[in-house]
């Protein structure tokens, strides 16, 4: 998985509907999420399209599958598991993912429908990060 700040240098470097390609392409690259895993329990709530965050790995090394079933929001979701993906839980839990989110400028660059359920798969990968990290 590519970094948030490669990541951000390219979307920088497009313009309109070339970053929807690269959100799309970014949601391609997502490792896959087993359908197994997409449950009620790990369904993002408030996102116009159904959007699964399942974690993985331990407190030292927290890993996160995710998915949707439409290419912009599986995107979406693909910039905040790269601004977690692969740090300690102690460290996720406290991050601010909205402000490492900020050079995407995503409330502009994209419809509202598109961005609310955007704090809500903060929220969630926070809380998977918390609960991981208390044990």
């Amino acid at each position: 998985m590519r970094t948030l700040s490669d990541i951000a240098e390219e979307y920088d470097f497009l313009e309109g509907d070339e970053r929807y390609r690269l959100l799309i392409e970014l949601g391609r690259e997502l490792e896959p999420m087993p359908d197994a895993l997409k449950t009620d329990a790990t369904l993002v709530r408030g996102c116009s399209a159904a959007v699964w965050v399942y974690p993985t790995g331990d407190a030292e090394r927290l890993h996160f599958l995710a998915d949707s079933n439409a290419a912009i929001t599986k995107g979406i979701v693909s910039l905040v598991i790269a601004a977690v993906q692969d740090k300690p839980a102690a460290e996720v839990a406290q991050m601010d993912v909205t402000a490492a989110l900020e050079p995407f400028d995503l409330r502009n660059q994209l419809s509202s429908n598109r961005t609310q359920g955007v704090p809500n798969m903060i929220a969630l990968v926070k809380e998977h990060a918390a609960r991981i990290a208390a044990g």
